[in-house]
């Protein structure tokens, strides 16, 4: 793992932010929880897994500006922090043990530095902008699967009832399930994409994210030698539709969901 300073503090606030949510793990029947939208739900140790992670950048870097899912946006700076204190609050709530710490740090719109963190697998998955991607100190590598027959493929399906995008979704779900060797949908987003960095799974598509659940994992898959784009193959800009994978795979993922992407799809 690269010594920078900034990649320092934000696996010592993911750690930190671990804790907190492994230890209200033996007390889920007694949390406070809030509906943010249908099937989108906050708890109060999504809180205060935010607080911790802000708290400690702050001690160390009170200018900086943050982008949390929780407390949105704060202050203005070229150096950005964006948060997810808990991606997979549903997996969370229900005891399901799939989820994750997501902190990026950017400069002037570039992702410099990355940190996903499984407290349940206590796993470190950490990136900084042309020093590699590592898991726990290992270098990480992108699989070197050519080709969609075999590949395994992570996804997240549309969790809104009233997800407009549910039938070109599960158009490019069917198509993926005929030409793959099998689908997961873990319903994490950030491990999913640390989980492509890993080499774990070959590839992986959802619609409609947020840019604190991709942030960290954008460079992850990029500095793991994978590409990350949108369903037409575009730059992805944090937020919306994705794919990513490794270089072959991504790219016969654009192939092959590309009869199934509405004009609306492709411009995001």
């Amino acid at each position: 793992m690269a010594g920078h300073a900034l990649l320092n503090i934000a696996v010592r606030a993911a750690r930190r932010a671990g804790e907190v949510i492994v230890r209200s793990l033996n007390n889920l029947e007694s949390l406070t929880v809030t509906a943010k939208g249908r099937n989108d739900f906050v708890s109060e140790v999504d809180r205060a897994a935010e607080a911790e992670i802000v708290g400690i950048i702050h001690r160390h870097y009170p200018e900086h500006a943050i982008l949390a899912e929780e407390g949105g946006a704060q202050g203005e700076n070229d150096t950005r922090w964006i948060i997810d204190p808990l991606d997979g609050t549903t997996n969370f709530l229900h005891g399901f043990p799939v989820f994750a710490v997501s902190i990026a740090c950017e400069h002037k719109g570039r992702l410099e530095h990355a940190v996903v963190y499984d407290p349940m697998r206590q796993e470190l998955f950490t990136a900084s902008r042309g020093g590699g991607a590592h898991l726990d100190n290992r270098r990480m590598r992108v699989s070197k699967q050519r080709t969609l027959e075999g590949a395994l493929i992570g996804t997240g399906f549309p969790f809104r009832a009233n997800d407009r995008y549910l039938d070109a979704y599960f158009a490019m779900l069917k198509a993926a399930t005929q030409s793959t060797a099998g689908i997961r949908r873990p319903g994490a987003a950030a491990l999913d994409l640390a989980y492509v960095a890993a080499g774990r799974i070959d590839g992986f598509w959802e619609l409609g994210l947020s840019p604190w659940d991709t942030a960290a994992g954008t460079l992850l898959v990029q500095e793991a030698g994978g590409h990350i784009g949108t369903l037409s193959g575009e730059e992805y800009r944090q937020g919306g539709h994705v794919v990513a994978g490794n270089p072959r795979v991504y790219a016969a993922l654009i192939e092959l969901f590309a009869p199934y992407v509405p004009a609306e799809l492709r411009a995001r």
